[in-house]
């Protein structure tokens, strides 16, 4: 009975952090660009669509409680979708990728500055990729339920920032963020893997949610990251798209 009332305890724990995960991950891409920047949103007049900008992709662990940062490829990978989405939005124009081996936390926008004057761009785009998770026990079925497993349930939450930062001031133009929610559920016993592990996006679906499953047990953590980052990327393209509609409007209205 006291294991019982221990799992359902963690279930209702996790229940509530979910149903506060637009707040999970917290904002990081204020350690990089300065805090002070982002409220404001920059410079009064957005440039000419479209911008072209150097793309800085950053795997930010440094937050309490981080995910674990995802494999080069993955990121490499991620990086590629990322230039590609953004130069579909007719927005941004990337020109080419920047190292982002130089940057640190600490809220100082002259790295970026310095970055593009030695790149030779009038704009940078700072990309800030971090995560969240949280694992606990959950009863896994089998079949058609008519077995029961003791298993580990993981959700991981995404967050994928953006910023526009102008080379020549160092001001933040524009910025948005996209957030994707996937959990893993997996059999305390590796060896059961018909059915587990298994990745699902969230909030779920029932039949109609999409799966995945990871090619090893010992993956699956992985898996259950790149499917939740590449959810916050197709947000994060729609969010940046309304976010220049509204900047555009605002623009537009201070001007009339």
């Amino acid at each position: 009975m006291a294991s019982l009332s221990k799992i359902t305890a963690l279930t209702v724990c996790a229940v509530l952090i979910s149903a506060c995960a637009s707040g999970v991950p917290p904002s990081r891409l204020g350690e990089y660009v300065g805090k002070q920047q982002i409220p404001g949103a920059g410079t009064p007049l957005l440039p000419s669509r479209p911008v072209h900008s150097g793309l800085v992709v950053i795997s930010d662990t440094t937050a309490p409680d981080a995910a674990p940062a995802l494999p080069d490829e993955a990121v490499h990978r991620l990086t590629e979708i990322l230039m590609q989405r953004l130069n579909d939005t007719g927005t941004v124009a990337i020109d080419k990728v920047i190292p982002a081996d130089t940057v640190r936390p600490g809220g100082d926008p002259s790295q970026f500055r310095e970055l593009g004057k030695k790149h030779g761009v009038d704009y940078v785009t700072v990309v800030v990729l971090s995560g969240t998770e949280q694992e606990y026990p959950m009863t896994l079925f089998l079949g058609w339920v008519s077995h029961s497993q003791p298993g580990l349930r993981r959700d991981n939450w995404s967050l994928i920032e953006v910023a526009l930062i102008e080379v020549a001031t160092g001001r933040t133009v524009l910025h948005a963020e996209g957030r994707g929610w996937a959990t893993l559920d997996r059999p305390m016993a590796p060896s059961i893997n018909q059915w587990y592990p298994v990745v699902f996006l969230q909030p779920g679906y029932g039949a109609l949610a999409r799966h995945w499953w990871p090619l090893t047990y010992e993956g699956a953590p992985t898996t259950l990251r790149v499917v939740s980052m590449n959810e916050a990327a197709k947000r994060l393209i729609l969010n940046l798209l309304d976010a220049w509609i509204q900047k555009q409007s605002e623009m537009a209205a201070a001007q009339g």
